[in-house]
């Protein structure tokens, strides 16, 4: 694990794994450690080329500049699986709206059979929207998906076996039909007098989130209450963090880190691409037993009284979805709205 005197995040060097044994040995301190007491961490040499960055930066730009109404064609209203385009301010965390304007794809699967006995989560699996006037996003994001997944996926075994865990620990909760998110987001600048969120104080809620940063600052991580420090870009990196998944798995012992982002100033703009690795949805999260010594540290998970944590994946993330995104909920959710209102109100 390196430093840099500009940056507050610690640096991890995945190419290790594959060094001495002591480099790799040394990659699993530096990696219990940063995801212990931090919870944030950037992730170099991971194998994902510069050129695809590049593209996906690049078709990213070219949707954001899509006039408004060849958007609203592919827009999340009209997906009940929370697949596509959303405004700014279009999506609420803590109940207030976040300035950014996104797309959002999944797993590209086929939807499910109605059956009204089943859990409402199945509807979640569908298909994705893609824009007809940017016929290049769908292969571009499809390959991201398939590189960013192998990546995320090598480094989830890592965390089991720093964690003294079987390699193939968190697998079954992987599964076959893993929830793999991304997210293309564009933050437009605010004024001084305009609402500086881009996005509210949250948690992720998968197993481990990477984000492609440009080359602007915006994202912030609370390393303790109310103490906040810049995320700031470092080229060719992922910024990587912990979600709730491994801090209920590890009973705490991992530590899903509260972050935001702040609006670049007026007259700029901010691009990220955010991927998200997350259990399939029929899972439920056990707690993994983990050697004595790790499992003294370990204080159980932190639950937001206001946003409880769930250890049934499917209601966990349709839950997270429901309140993010009202306007699709009522549409398409109305019966879980008036049966689940404790969990989101």
């Amino acid at each position: 694990m390196s430093t840099n005197p500009g940056l507050a995040l610690p640096i991890l060097d995945l190419s290790q794994l594959n060094g001495s044994e002591t480099d790799r040995a040394a990659f699993l301190s530096q990696l219990r450690y940063a995801a212990r007491e931090i919870g944030f961490f950037y992730l170099i040499n991971h194998g994902i080329s510069p050129d695809l960055q590049q593209a996906v930066q690049d078709q990213a730009r070219s949707f954001f500049a899509l006039p408004d109404d060849e958007k609203q064609q592919v827009a999340m209203i009209h997906s009940p699986h929370f697949r596509g385009y959303n405004r700014a301010a279009s999506e609420l965390t803590r109940g207030q709206p976040d300035w950014r304007e996104q797309f959002d794809l999944g797993a590209e699967r086929q939807a499910l059979p109605p059956d009204e006995y089943a859990p409402a989560w199945r509807r979640l699996q569908g298909p994705n929207l893609w824009p007809t006037a940017r016929p290049e996003l769908k292969p571009t994001l499809l390959q991201w998906q398939s590189e960013m997944t192998a990546v995320a996926l090598k480094l989830l075994r890592t965390f089991a076996e720093a964690l003294s865990l079987p390699t193939d620990a968190f697998d079954d909760l992987y599964g076959n039909l893993p929830n793999e998110h991304i997210k293309l987001i564009r933050y437009p600048g605010q004024s001084a007098t305009q609402s500086s969120q881009g996005v509210g104080a949250h948690k992720d809620s998968g197993f481990l989130s990477f984000l492609l940063q440009d080359e602007k600052k915006g994202l912030q991580v609370e390393v303790s209450p109310d103490n906040w420090v810049d995320a700031q870009p470092l080229p060719g990196s992922f910024v990587v963090n912990i979600g709730e998944l491994l801090e209920l798995a590890t009973n705490g012992y991992l530590r899903a880190t509260v972050h935001r982002v702040v609006s670049p100033p007026q007259d700029e703009e901010r691009l990220s691409i955010a991927f998200f690795l997350g259990a399939q949805l029929n899972a439920v999260v056990p707690v993994y037993q983990l050697p004595e010594a790790l499992a003294r540290e370990a204080q159980g998970p932190e639950s937001d009284p206001q946003n409880p944590l769930l250890r049934d994946v499917g209601w966990n993330y349709l839950k997270g979805r429901l309140r993010s995104h009202p306007d699709v909920a009522e549409r398409y959710y109305p019966d879980v709205l008036r049966n689940s209102s404790e969990l989101i109100a």
